[in-house]
């Protein structure tokens, strides 16, 4: 099985460890838009394979090409909520990240 986690911040990172250290699947794709972040969580995630005694493939990139052929995509991609922000502004913000997420996902 290979599952995607959208967005590599604080709750995708954590949702992606925890996919790998319970062996959730065969492969993780962790995707996120600022360079550099999932590529490197991931290989903090597969380096630990060996210890942690698990056999799963970990991926980070700034792309969907990895996603193809996903059997699940969790989207955790959004903004966090600011001082002075509504939750109706804060959802209107965060349902176009997971719209767009959602389009090149599925494409």
């Amino acid at each position: 099985m290979k599952i995607t986690v959208i967005g590599a911040g604080n709750v995708g990172a954590t949702t992606a460890q925890r996919l790998v250290d319970k062996q959730l699947a065969n492969e993780v794709v962790l995707v996120d838009i600022i360079d550099g972040v999932p590529q490197g969580k991931a290989l903090d995630m597969y380096e630990a394979t060996p210890v942690e005694k698990t056999d799963v493939k970990v991926v980070g990139s700034n792309g969907y090409d990895e996603t193809a052929n996903s059997d699940i995509i969790v989207i955790t991609a959004g903004i966090p909520r600011k001082p002075g922000v509504s939750r109706d502004d804060l959802i209107n913000t965060n349902s176009g990240i997971v719209q767009a997420c959602t389009a090149r996902a599925v494409t």
